[in-house]
């Protein structure tokens, strides 16, 4: 896969698929500029070099229809103020006049397209409508790094309408090469640390990384079905009947490989799911009836804090307790300041999900770890070792 390092931008029109999906008030303001930001570095190279960045997007999902609600037009406005320089809307891809207003720009100028997901034939892959797309730039830059697990017009099947000039942008060539870093060039001893709801969404993670990992740890409401594997008790904890032969599998298999697995030791345990509940800690991984575990309690805290900052890579995904309630928080705080600690004393640490990221964002320590991957659905399924289509059709052009 190359990077737009290797292109040759000046007096190209370059069109650039980013992932502008953010999120919005009732008034269609955008209300997070995040996923905007991470694309300044490559907007910068091709206006910097005297290239044209024709900008391109989806939004919510109109379906395949014209939607006034899902407009990029709504969104200029925080484009342009983040990237700091106007931006042009151009308006939809397949316009009678598209071609016209794209050939009135100038180099160093920044333009954007309407929400390509206004047409049915973008979710499809449609070729034809890939290859209009197409005539409307003589480069290509992926840099959508959370779309390129869409088989999609503009995040796959373009990149075969230009030959040898298809690229990486940073964001998406940032995003790969850490997640490589991890899974592949890892330093020993490499922590895993999966936490969230449900074993079922997370099955082919555990199994993919189980091949990698020296250490697992296991948190979470998931971590109720593993305890139950092993014999202990939930309560009224989140638990997953039907995994917990996945759940055994996956434990037999950590021994035959000689990985430990960390589960918690203790619990934190509520009477209800609320932050006025009344709470329990328990002395040992049973949940008596009633309660329901929230976090994980302070034994359990000291043990995954010590392989944390034994570790020299780590990846986390997940959280460890319900954090959004600060009563339960506790020990996802506990894990994120491990983290951070680990990373400052030289180990690797890779972050995603949204929920991971949003804790590290309310604890303040954002910037105390090596790499925050922008992903969600492709960071997963990367991680479970599917070969995602967009990245696929940069390596193959």
């Amino acid at each position: 896969m190359k990077s737009i390092d290797q292109a040759s931008l000046s007096g190209k029109k370059v069109l650039v698929r980013v992932d502008y999906n953010v999120p919005q008030n009732e008034q269609l303001q955008v209300t997070s500029t995040t996923r905007i930001k991470r694309t300044v570095e490559t907007v910068n190279k091709i206006t910097n070099e005297g290239g044209i960045a024709i900008l391109m997007s989806h939004l919510g999902r109109p379906k395949g229809e014209v939607n006034d609600t899902f407009s990029l037009k709504h969104i200029v406005s925080a484009v342009s103020e983040t990237l700091g320089k106007p931006v042009v809307f151009l308006g939809d891809v397949l316009d009678s006049d598209i071609e016209e207003k794209i050939n009135r720009l100038h180099s160093g100028e920044v333009a954007l397209l309407e929400n390509l997901r206004f047409h049915k034939e973008e979710e499809k892959g449609d070729p034809e409508f890939a290859k209009a797309i197409a005539k409307l730039g003589d480069i290509y830059v992926n840099d959508a790094f959370g779309t390129a697990h869409r088989e999609h017009a503009s995040t796959a099947t373009i990149a075969k309408f230009f030959p040898g000039n298809a690229y990486a942008g940073y964001l998406l060539y940032s995003e790969v090469q850490s997640l490589k870093k991890v899974l592949e060039e890892k330093k020993s001893p490499f922590t895993a640390i999966i936490g969230g709801a449900k074993v079922s969404t997370k099955i082919n993670i555990l199994k993919n990384l189980m091949e990698k990992v020296d250490n697992l740890i296991v948190g979470g409401g998931m971590s109720y079905t593993f305890l139950s594997a092993l014999g202990f008790t939930h309560g009224d904890s989140l638990f997953e009947e039907d995994m917990v032969p996945v759940a055994q599998e996956i434990l037999e298999q950590a021994n035959i490989k000689g990985i430990n697995i960390y589960l918690p030791v203790d619990n934190l345990c509520a009477d209800k799911f609320a932050e006025d509940s009344n709470t329990l800690l328990t002395e040992d991984p049973n949940v008596p009836n009633n309660w329901l575990g929230m976090d994980i309690g302070v034994k359990t805290i000291e043990l995954f804090k010590k392989v944390i900052l034994d570790s020299k890579t780590i990846l986390w995904n997940g959280p460890v307790g319900v954090f959004e309630m600060d009563k339960f928080a506790v020990g996802t705080k506990a894990v994120a300041e491990a983290i951070a600690e680990s990373t400052k004393n030289g180990a690797y640490s890779l972050i995603g999900g949204g929920d991971s990221i949003a804790a590290l964002g309310k604890f303040g320590l954002s910037k105390e770890v090596s790499y925050i991957s922008t992903g969600g659905g492709a960071m997963l399924e990367y991680l479970e070792g599917i070969e995602l289509p967009g990245i696929k059709a940069l390596e193959e052009n």
